[in-house]
């Protein structure tokens, strides 16, 4: 792909990123995500459109806001550095093609998700439920990318993705007595069968265990965190999610041999 176009893809993904960073803030606290305009979490002033540029805009401030001064935090650019490196990912390794903008969304999706659970420990209905619808629907208008599932397979990880953990979280309440998993994390891995159906499941459970486990531990023994202390689990299994859609079948191919 030529760099021009690269370039091109990589705007286009910062500037929705701007946008991810106003669901991010916005949705755990019930606000509108459209009005008021852009302003200064510390005094409300107004951003303007030129203190508003992605990732220039932080930089150019030293992150902090031209009225009061107050910091601003690095998620705002990190943010919208991801949202242009996933819209590059996804045209390269999937193609420019029109299709492969549902892709774009979905990873969008995983990306206010996870901010959002690292940050607030909730995992928002108002994503991951139309993310479920959404899926189906891509699934039943066939306007597919390759990685994604067909209905049959999207319905059946849909009901294993959802209803499985809602199961299994069921299960160890019941035995230990404590809650092991919240229903944002079933209501995820729903979503992540509908989108990629029931093939997507086993990869995305033993990999986000997996990471989730080892961070945890590490964060444990070198932060000094509470044991105690929940651990939000919807970055791992977005992020293992995500990772299935470049080498999930490669490593299963791999596995089977």
């Amino acid at each position: 792909m030529p760099e021009p176009l690269i370039l091109s893809v990589f705007l286009f993904g910062i500037v929705w990123g701007s946008f991810l960073n106003v669901c991010i803030h916005r949705l755990p606290l019930d606000e509108n995500i459209v009005f008021p305009p852009s302003h200064c979490p510390h005094c409300n002033h107004n951003i303007s459109w030129y203190d508003n540029i992605p990732l220039l805009g932080w930089v150019l401030l030293r992150g902090r806001c031209r009225h009061c001064r107050g910091g601003i935090s690095f998620t705002y650019p990190l943010v919208e550095l991801l949202a242009g490196l996933l819209a590059v990912q996804v045209a390269l390794h999937f193609g420019l093609r029109w299709e492969n903008l549902v892709l774009v969304v979905l990873g969008y999706a995983f990306i206010i998700l996870t901010f959002i659970d690292f940050h607030h420990y909730i995992l928002p209905d108002v994503i991951t439920l139309p993310g479920m619808v959404l899926g189906i629907l891509v699934a039943w208008s066939g306007w597919l990318a390759p990685p994604l599932a067909d209905l049959h397979h999207a319905l059946v990880g849909l009901l294993l993705g959802g209803g499985g953990l809602w199961a299994f979280a069921w299960l160890f309440q019941k035995i230990t007595g404590k809650v092991g998993m919240g229903l944002g994390d079933v209501k995820l891995l729903g979503m992540i069968g509908a989108w990629m159906g029931w093939q997507s499941l086993p990869f995305t459970l033993f990999f986000s265990a997996l990471a989730g486990s080892v961070v945890g531990i590490t964060w444990m023994f070198m932060a000094g965190r509470d044991r105690s202390q929940p651990i939000p689990f919807g970055p791992y299994l977005a992020g293992a999610a995500w990772a299935y859609l470049f080498i999930g079948k490669d490593v299963y191919a791999w596995y089977l041999r």
